[in-house]
């Protein structure tokens, strides 16, 4: 039988170092007070003798776990076929990791799951929150704030009147969503197009509602006013898309451009316009919205669309909320007036969007 070999401990780096055990403690933990002589000592010690800090220790004296949750308000089934999920994960990964910090995804299936995630927060088992894809009726911002967890919000706050999320000093990332979608719908005036229709997302999210208003300021602008039967509701799903673009064509056969709420949507959207015999972009025009590579490879013709960088927008979250608890706040805020700068803790972040062009419009 194998004998365990035994963890060196903190008295071993203090006896390779020559320093005391109160010394290594404080270079482990990240503390002030020790010369760099000193520190050096440890470290290099430290690495010789292969020491691992006792994570359940360390936090005792840290007050930190050096772990953050990712709270994604959406059904497993929905976050592992988007691929926006797939790349706001990434940047909050990379930026995590960058920092030596523990990624802790949850995930809510119903309501339900909600006061399950509540509660896990409050258990202090992470340092703060990244939250995602809310809806306008979601109790998890109320709910967290209940849990007293620092938290960053991905999208912006629309949560109710009476909700946490519509404090103006809440932390949030975004992307300018309205711009966005006036740039595609410009484009597709500059087109010569007029019977410009909208698949939207669901209308219970900020993202969605934002860029139909986009939609409906350069019509109402350009045109006086927009024919209601050319907005179809939809859910950022490519069936959702298909479904929604069939009754577009039911509605209005003579459609001549459709601005989709997101590139998944437009890839429902195409499929529907082939088989209904439409040529795109010569019979009817489509943009997308999110320039997600793997989606608009896909895309036949390939798709023109907004692009967003979802990426980024994960990355910058992480870094909110790091720089929000290196300085010691409970609680981002932003203070009144002040400028939305990126990695500037508690300000409100908007990314800007860009209309990439391609064959489809």
């Amino acid at each position: 039988m194998t004998e365990a070999v035994s963890r060196p401990t903190l008295e071993a780096v203090a006896a390779r170092a020559g320093v005391s055990r109160a010394t290594v403690s404080r270079v482990v933990n990240g503390g002030d007070g020790v010369r760099e002589p000193l520190a050096e000592r440890v470290r290099r010690a430290v690495e010789e003798l292969g020491y691992v800090p006792n994570q359940a220790a360390r936090s005792l004296v840290t007050r930190r776990h050096d772990a953050v949750a990712v709270v994604i308000a959406e059904p497993e089934t929905k976050v592992f076929a988007d691929p926006f999920f797939a790349l706001q994960l990434r940047g909050i990964s990379k930026e995590l990791t960058a920092h030596d910090n523990q990624l802790v995804l949850l995930l809510t299936e119903g309501r339900a799951d909600h006061v399950r995630v509540a509660r896990y927060l409050a258990g202090g088992h992470v340092d703060g929150a990244l939250v995602f894809s809310l809806h306008l009726d979601d109790p998890l911002p109320g709910l967290i704030q209940d849990a007293g967890v620092p938290t960053v919000f991905g999208g912006r706050p629309g949560w109710g009147e009476d909700t946490p999320a519509a404090d103006p000093g809440v932390a949030y990332v975004d992307c300018d969503n309205r711009g966005g979608a006036r740039a595609a719908v410009r484009h597709l005036l500059d087109l010569g197009r007029r019977r410009i229709a909208h698949i939207t997302g669901p209308l219970d999210q900020t993202s969605a509602a934002d860029r139909l208003d986009g939609y409906r300021d350069v019509m109402a602008d350009v045109l006086g006013e927009s024919d209601p039967r050319l907005v179809v509701e939809s859910d950022f799903t490519p069936a959702g898309g298909e479904r929604a673009m069939r009754e577009l064509l039911d509605r209005c056969p003579d459609v001549d451009a459709v601005f989709a709420a997101n590139d998944l949507t437009a890839l429902g959207a195409l499929r529907v316009l082939r088989e209904s015999g439409r040529r795109v972009p010569d019979d009817v025009a489509v943009v997308g919205f999110d320039d997600m590579v793997p989606v608009t490879e896909q895309a036949e013709p390939p798709l023109t669309t907004v692009r967003q960088d979802i990426e980024e927008m994960g990355r910058l979250m992480a870094r909110l909320l790091l720089q929000g608890l290196s300085d010691g706040r409970h609680r981002p805020r932003t203070l009144p007036g002040a400028p939305a700068v990126p990695g500037s803790p508690g300000t409100a972040v908007i990314l800007p969007t860009t209309l990439i062009r391609r064959a489809s419009a």
